[in-house]
C-alpha cells in the first residue's frame, strides 16, 4: 500500500489535506514481482533427528554460505518446469514451430525462444490485397499483391 494525499482550499492553498492508503499502479506491482522472481532464493528442508528417525526441519538456503533470506524475499523449493518442451499434461505448448525473430537479441529472438534447439527458415509466398481504391459510390477495389517473405520457426 502507498500513502496518497490531496490538498483542499482556496486556490489550492492546502488549508485542508486528506490522505489515504491505496494500491500502487499495476505496473509498479508487476515490476516488484519480477524483481522478487529474479532474486528468489532456492531453499531445502534441513533434516532433524527425532526419536522416530530423521524428519524434515526448517528451510535453509541450498547454496552454501548463503544467509537466511529476509521475510519479504521470495523463496522456492523446486525449479520451475521448462516451458521449452511440450507437456500436454501441464498444458505447456512448448516453443516448437513458434515464429521467432532472427535479427532480434531480446525475448522474441530465435536464440531465446528456441531454447538453443535452433530454427528453420521458410520462404513463403503471401498473397494480400493492396493498392485499394474507393470508387464512387460504395465500392472498394483492390489489387492482389504477391510477396515473398522469410519466416523463422523454432525446431
Amino acid at each position: 500500500m502507498v500513502f496518497e494525499c490531496k490538498c483542499h482550499g482556496i486556490s489550492a492553498s492546502c488549508t485542508t489535506r486528506t490522505c489515504w492508503k491505496t494500491l500502487p499502479s499495476i505496473r509498479q506491482i508487476g515490476n516488484k514481482l519480477k524483481v522478487n522472481y529474479v532474486t528468489a532464493v532456492r531453499m531445502k528442508p534441513s533434516m532433524v533427528d527425532t526419536p522416530a528417525g530423521q524428519k524434515p526441519g526448517p528451510l535453509v538456503p541450498i547454496s552454501k554460505g548463503s544467509e537466511k533470506p529476509k521475510s519479504n524475499r521470495l523463496v522456492y523449493l523446486n525449479d520451475s518446469d521448462t516451458y521449452c518442451a511440450r507437456d500436454l499434461r501441464l498444458r505447456i505448448p512448448g516453443t516448437q514451430d513458434r515464429i521467432c525473430n532472427k535479427t532480434s537479441d531480446g525475448h522474441g529472438s530465435c536464440d531465446y525462444l528456441c531454447c538453443e534447439r535452433g530454427h528453420d527458415t521458410h520462404n513463403l509466398t503471401e498473397v494480400s490485397q493492396c493498392k485499394c481504391k474507393f470508387e464512387w459510390c460504395c465500392e472498394v477495389k483492390c489489387q492482389e499483391c504477391v510477396e515473398t517473405v522469410v519466416k523463422y520457426t523454432c525446431k
